[in-house]
């Protein structure tokens, strides 16, 4: 018999949920029966996708607790917050040094505090605000009061050259999984991590000549050679939720991909 998490008539906060793979989360949530918190920076496409899906939009910088806090006591004031999803991110590309053997060449420290500011320490920080508000929950019939996923990436175990920062800072995601997966269980949280392959957002660009980049990445892809789409990738993030007996544990969305160097 399956025991799944019902989250119906409960809330959801999805970081980075104005568009792509979180976009893509906050809809299966929603169809799930809950009312989804939009946290992003995007304002018109945040309110916009509420507005679709009958949820509520929240101005959220992750790099900014007190911003967190406000997304988590607001979906806490509309019912009981039982799911969150952090896909807030960004990306960089730089070598760890330079061509000319000058100093001043080498990889940008602000640019590699500011993606480990984002990726690692947003995420971390949204969890632990996120959680303290789940631990007043009543708990379901399996003892959980909420269950997160976070979003990770195959950079985390396959980085290409010039990925260091980002890849740093989704390895610390993947590394933090087990241990506050562990912390957690005191108060029946659940969180698991999803690491997504080369997935089809709008990153990429639109037209025909962003159509055929796509087109020859995904031949890199093991099965199928494709890109893969927000909605594969969301559904994976709804099951960690939902399937009450996932907990701890990082799993890759990828196609059976793995990088190489470049």
């Amino acid at each position: 018999m399956l025991r799944a998490m019902d989250i119906t008539g409960s809330t959801a906060i999805v970081t980075g949920g104005a568009s792509g793979i979180g976009a893509a989360a906050a809809r299966l949530l929603a169809a799930r029966g809950a009312t989804v918190v939009v946290a992003d920076l995007q304002k018109e496409k945040g309110e916009a996708l509420a507005a679709e899906i009958g949820g509520v939009f929240a101005l959220v910088d992750v790099t900014n607790t007190e911003q967190i806090t406000a997304a988590v006591d607001a979906a806490a004031e509309i019912a009981p917050l039982r799911a969150v999803v952090n896909s807030a991110g960004i990306g960089w590309a730089q070598r760890t040094i330079g061509r000319d053997g000058q100093y001043d060449s080498a990889h940008s420290l602000e640019a590699f505090s500011k993606v480990i500011a984002i990726n690692l320490i947003g995420t971390f920080d949204m969890t632990r605000i996120a959680a303290t508000a789940m631990s007043r929950n009543e708990p379901d019939a399996d003892g959980c009061r909420g269950a997160i996923c976070n979003l990770a990436s195959v950079a985390a175990f396959d980085g290409q050259i010039g990925q260091a920062s980002y890849s740093a800072s989704k390895g610390g995601v993947v590394g933090m999984t087990l241990p506050v997966a562990r912390d957690l269980s005191a108060a029946g949280i659940r969180l698991n991590t999803v690491a997504p392959g080369l997935i089809d957002t709008p990153i990429y660009g639109e037209g025909e000549a962003a159509e055929a980049f796509k087109a020859n990445l995904g031949q890199n892809v093991l099965f199928p050679k494709r890109l893969g789409t927000g909605e594969e990738l969301a559904s994976m993030v709804v099951e960690t939720i939902t399937n009450s007996y996932m907990n701890a544990e990082v799993i890759r969305v990828d196609g059976g991909i793995r990088m190489p160097p470049k």
